[in-house]
């Protein structure tokens, strides 16, 4: 019975997503009947409320901008040797990898060699996946090409079990597990100043990156209840990219950019650092949970009693953004790509579960937070729907309402509104083309040219890479179409 129960209340709280997303999304349409004046003030409200957004945005994103480049030019390595045991801390690194190109690997690693913190602080920990043909030769080349460059590099082969789905969670838990075994356990590494790392295998670290989080490790007394996360910028292959998907990961990298200046809503993603101590406390990532990133942050939080928080790393990782072979095949990969990261919205029957479980946690240091989890998972399908179209719906299908004062001026109202959002892009456009990568000499200059009239293509970007894969995943949750991890292409 108790079962049943729990699967009732799992079941209702996976359908509540959709459910929301579904009916915002329609409300302008049948609400035109029946509540035009209703919808009206709603679409309006919504407008003001992407007004502010973007404000806060260009606000954030300039500030982490600024915040960016002091970092770069900071001897952070000449800052962390004040501490006299600056020597003693430990980075262990765990880069989950299955089918990755052997050259991008090797990139990531390389990036971690060329840190002006010393190697023989740095240890690596390879996942591989066992379903993976002839992984062993990558690992072995990959001990080969950076032997005596780190600490350590222990390689480990996950196999997945009955309760396990497949992804970098069920990955870097065994991983985890493995150098658990060959490197603290055996003593080589102190857990008390071990700090682990989850890294994706196209991720490509600053310089300067383990000198400064060295630094932030020591100078926190509470290090044992912190994450730690830098700016995710997706410019690896960013000339690479047709315009589309060029824009839509513009849009994403300023984002990232901007949560760095907001801790009182920044959550890690992607790629991140915690003590081994807070890892081991919370039992490691779940093995069955797919969006392993804030699923560890609410796991901490509530394990903890709230007292994790995430602190920014005031410098950028460069990531691939999703690419194919072809462009349009480019395409569908972004799709898929945003499609996953919008199944985290998967995460919030836990997290909303736990929020009423949990008695010791401040009532608004949990609120907060849940409230800022479901205002950004419930309306990512949502925004698009109701800024683009929905001014038009109560005018378009109910022409008594066209005839009011309200019906006739709304649309000026919105548009105008709107258009002073244009003023805050401008910001985001300038602050990309600061932190991009320099323009190569086989990309024309023209190219370069024309990348803010790219922005033209938002309203169709929007619509395909933000609203259809983030309604896509608020549908299969809510129908118990459950999707499985896929691993980004890489060519």
């Amino acid at each position: 019975m108790k079962n049943k129960k729990a699967r009732f209340i799992q079941r209702v709280l996976e359908i509540l997503p959709g459910f929301v997303s579904w009916n915002l999304i329609l409300f302008p349409f049948w609400g035109a009947f029946f509540v035009p004046t209703g919808v009206a003030y709603f679409v309006l409200l919504f407008d003001i409320f992407w007004f502010y957004k973007s404000i806060t945005l260009a606000i954030f994103a300039t500030i982490s901008h600024l915040r960016i480049e002091a970092s770069k030019k900071m001897d952070w390595l000449g800052e962390l040797k004040f501490f006299p045991d600056w020597k003693k801390v430990h980075h262990l690194v765990v880069i989950c990898t299955y089918k990755e190109p052997l050259y991008i690997l090797e990139r990531t690693l390389q990036s971690l060699v060329d840190q002006t913190l010393p190697g023989n602080q740095i240890s690596i920990a390879l996942g591989f996946e066992k379903r993976e043909e002839n992984w062993q030769e990558k690992a072995a080349e990959l001990k080969r090409k950076f032997r005596g460059k780190f600490a350590h590099i222990v390689v480990s082969e996950h196999t997945l079990i009955p309760g396990e789905t497949a992804g970098k969670h069920s990955n870097a838990r065994a991983a985890i597990i493995t150098a658990k075994k060959q490197l603290i356990d055996s003593k080589k590494v102190d857990p008390n100043y071990c700090v682990v790392y989850s890294c994706d295998a196209d991720h490509v670290y600053h310089p300067n990156h383990f000198s400064y989080l060295s630094y932030k490790f020591l100078d926190d007394p509470h290090r044992y209840e912190r994450f730690w996360q830098p700016a995710i910028v997706f410019y690896n292959n960013f000339w690479r990219l047709p315009a589309p998907s060029r824009v839509a990961n513009t849009f994403g990298t300023i984002w990232n950019i901007a949560q760095l200046a907001r801790t009182d809503r920044l959550i890690n993603q992607q790629n991140y650092a915690l003590s081994f101590r807070l890892l081991e406390r919370i039992g490691y990532w779940d093995p069955d949970v797919i969006p392993e990133d804030w699923h560890i942050f609410f796991k901490a939080f509530f394990s903890t009693d709230g007292k994790v928080e995430v602190e920014p790393i005031f410098l950028p990782l460069s990531a691939d953004a999703a690419e194919s072979t072809s462009f349009f095949k480019t395409l569908h990969n972004q799709y898929e790509q945003f499609k996953r990261w919008a199944w985290g919205v998967s995460d919030d029957p836990y997290v909303i579960k736990k929020y009423f479980l949990s008695k010791n946690i401040p009532f608004w240091d949990k609120t907060i937070r849940t409230l800022r989890l479901i205002e950004d998972h419930f309306l990512w399908p949502v925004n698009w729907f109701i800024i683009t179209i929905g001014i038009n719906m109560p005018s378009l299908i109910n022409k008594n309402f066209s005839r009011t004062a309200l019906g006739f001026n709304m649309s000026k109202t919105s548009s105008f509104i709107l258009t002073l959002c244009l003023i805050f892009l401008a910001i985001i456009i300038i602050i990309d083309s600061k932190q991009r990568p320099p323009r190569p000499a086989e990309v024309p200059k023209i190219k370069a040219y024309l990348i803010p009239f790219e922005f033209l293509l938002m309203p169709i970007i929007g619509f395909f890479f933000t609203a259809l894969p983030g309604l896509d995943a608020h549908t299969r949750l809510m129908l118990g179409k459950y999707m499985e991890y896929r691993v980004t292409e890489k060519v």
